[in-house]
């Protein structure tokens, strides 16, 4: 019998103003309401894909029971943004969805929590994780490549 599991990986890199480049990865939690999105998505030609990234400012732990982020940002070049969405390969053919977004920091802020959406505000949130503490400046960049696995 085959087992359908969500996965969620996302890979981060921020471009300091010094040229210095960071880069990490964490593991993503696939929320309650995302999965029924999901599971809409599937049978229903008219559901809404998800293709926003969003940003925020807390470390609240996530849990499958949030519908959006602790702390959205909404200014200084980090708001929520719709990213560029693909299928890429994990294990077999187009297993994996993927967004990819840069945004530029145009005002000081710290990055701790993304999330994934289908709408460009309010909308279903499908997955939240933190980032760790990441504080910008204006003229920043930080990426983020946000990977969903079906496998």
């Amino acid at each position: 019998m085959d087992t359908l599991k969500l996965k969620g990986q996302i890979d981060f890199k921020v471009t300091r103003l010094d040229g210095s480049i960071e880069e990490w990865s964490v593991n993503n939690l696939i929320v309650s309401a995302g999965r029924a999105q999901l599971a809409l998505l599937a049978g229903d030609a008219s559901a809404t894909p998800f293709s926003y990234l969003e940003l925020g400012t807390s470390n609240t732990a996530t849990a499958v029971a949030q519908t959006a982020l602790q702390a959205a940002i909404s200014d200084s070049g980090l708001a929520r943004a719709s990213a560029t969405v693909s299928r890429v390969t994990t294990t077999v053919a187009n297993d994996t969805l993927q967004l990819v977004y840069i945004w530029t920091a145009s005002g000081t802020k710290a990055v701790e929590e993304i999330g994934i959406f289908n709408a460009a505000s309010t909308g279903t949130m499908l997955g939240r994780a933190l980032t760790g503490t990441k504080n910008l400046i204006s003229g920043e960049m930080f990426s983020a490549t946000y990977k969903v696995i079906f496998a």
